[in-house]
């Protein structure tokens, strides 16, 4: 990684080529990849070679959707044991997870389900970040999750019950702006409170991503689909973060409706742009 936050993406396969062509000189100097380690606990075959190949030229970020943090079960040895060797093998500069639970005995949920922000969720997830990091070996930076209802059960907001979580396990903030967005829209609160309160000296990276209205609902209800550009309005909370707490490494996201690598390096030239004219300032 540049001495100096820059700007990354979420490494796709059908962007392979590509991205394992971008030189890591000029203008590209400082793009990064962001992948789900779960896609690459393999024991080899061209996954791994592929990004074996990116690797050697462009840093990587491991960013897990499969700890299930927040679930009410230890976190899996054997996924934390593979986790680790993707650790150990591509050297990652930033790993992170989810604040959600997404696994129960055998059964893995395909969305990031929340949790009740009580004290007794509280202390649980703050012993499977513990057993984690250890596991792993490193500091985790955890992400915010979006919210689409309304759930009982909350003794902290989320800022507060993040702020703690971070004091009793040592983990730092991935600050996914898109989903504060999102979150405040559908739950009736400020975005712009929420990202003037989170302490700057918590956030080691920062995701931006696309979201749409509903299909039933429109814009009363939002979704974090990940399959459309960085709305305006996310380019201006990110701008309001950053003025703030200074430059981060910052990924952009894609999920679905994956455009051509082209254009996903156009909404990373401009996040870069946004983070150089900050580096300046400062």
């Amino acid at each position: 990684m540049t001495a100096f936050p820059t700007a990354g993406l979420g490494l796709k396969p059908q962007h392979y080529v590509e991205a394992a062509a971008c030189p890591a000189v000029g203008p590209r100097r400082g793009l990064w990849f962001e992948v789900h380690p779960e896609n690459y606990m393999v024991a080899g075959g061209p996954r791994l070679a592929w990004l074996e190949r990116i690797r050697a030229t462009h840093p990587l970020s491991l960013h897990g959707v499969g700890l299930s943090l927040a679930g009410d079960e230890r976190p899996d040895r054997s996924h934390l044991a593979r986790f680790r060797d993707l650790i150990d093998r591509f050297e990652p500069f930033v790993v992170s997870e989810h604040l959600a639970w997404s696994r129960r005995g055998n059964v893995y949920h395909p969305d990031l389900l929340p949790v009740p922000r009580s004290r007794e969720m509280l202390a649980l997830i703050c012993d499977h970040i513990d057993e984690a990091q250890a596991a792993l070996g490193r500091t985790l930076l955890i992400e915010n999750p979006s919210a689409y209802l309304p759930m009982s059960g909350h003794a902290w907001d989320e800022v507060d019950f993040l702020v703690e979580i971070t004091r009793r396990t040592g983990c730092g903030l991935l600050v996914d702006v898109n989903n504060v967005h999102v979150s405040a829209c559908n739950m009736g609160l400020s975005a712009e409170d929420w990202l003037d309160r989170v302490p700057a000296g918590l956030v080691g990276e920062i995701h931006l991503a696309g979201h749409r209205p509903d299909p039933v609902w429109g814009e009363a209800l939002l979704i974090d689909s990940h399959d459309a550009p960085v709305s305006e309005v996310v380019w201006r909370l990110y701008r309001r973060l950053l003025d703030r707490i200074g430059p981060r490494p910052t990924l952009i996201e894609r999920d679905g409706q994956v455009p051509a690598f082209s254009e996903m390096l156009r909404e990373q030239a401009r996040a870069e742009r946004t983070l150089t004219a900050l580096g300046a300032l400062v």
